[in-house]
């Protein structure tokens, strides 16, 4: 039996209800191999003001680079606390946190390696389409070769993807900017 997708719906202004039992803010939980971190930010519109509705889901490689999925057929070590997808609405201020492992490198197109990053999907209110975006790390030296990145022809829009390391701390921090001025870069998925 093959299993498809739902169709795309928009998320309503209830999704704090429906929705609550089902957040997993912490990707990581204790077991997990890795460097533990925590990412944290806002999710802005147009204006730049907060949008307290949103809905964000987060996938990513565990610390070997290795997906917790079965179509992950590389000969790296899984590791079985580590869970690598959350999901967690933002709070009336438009804010999200959570505590994850900083991924491994994974591969690209063409025997390329990824850099470290997570995939992000964004549902919200009045968007008939979820939009996917990805964070990427401001101390990570393979940012410079990722194949993904180096697709984004306006180079002054590469930032938008970066989380960006807090001072002498496990924690970086990344908004979202739904359009306008530093619009996040989104990808067609």
């Amino acid at each position: 039996m093959a299993l498809v997708p739902t169709a795309s719906q928009t998320v309503g202004p209830y999704l704090h209800l429906g929705l609550t039992a089902i957040t997993r803010d912490d990707i990581a939980k204790d077991a997990s191999r890795g460097e533990k971190i925590v990412i944290s930010g806002q999710v802005l519109d147009g204006e730049g003001k907060p949008i307290p509705d949103a809905l964000l889901e987060f996938w990513q490689a565990n610390a070997d680079g290795k997906y917790a999925h079965p179509d992950d057929m590389q000969d790296k070590p899984l590791d079985g606390a580590f869970i690598g997808f959350g999901r967690m609405p933002t709070d009336k201020d438009g804010r999200y946190s959570f505590t994850t492992i900083k991924p491994g490198a994974v591969p690209g197109p063409g025997n390329s390696l990824q850099a470290p990053h997570i995939v992000v999907c964004i549902f919200m209110r009045g968007m008939l389409r979820h939009l996917y975006t990805r964070i990427y790390f401001s101390d990570e030296a393979a940012n410079a070769d990722d194949p993904v990145l180096s697709l984004i022809e306006d180079v002054a829009r590469r930032p938008t993807l970066v989380a960006q390391r807090q001072q002498g701390k496990a924690e970086y921090h990344w908004d979202i900017h739904m359009q306008g001025f530093g619009e996040t870069v989104f990808f067609d998925c």
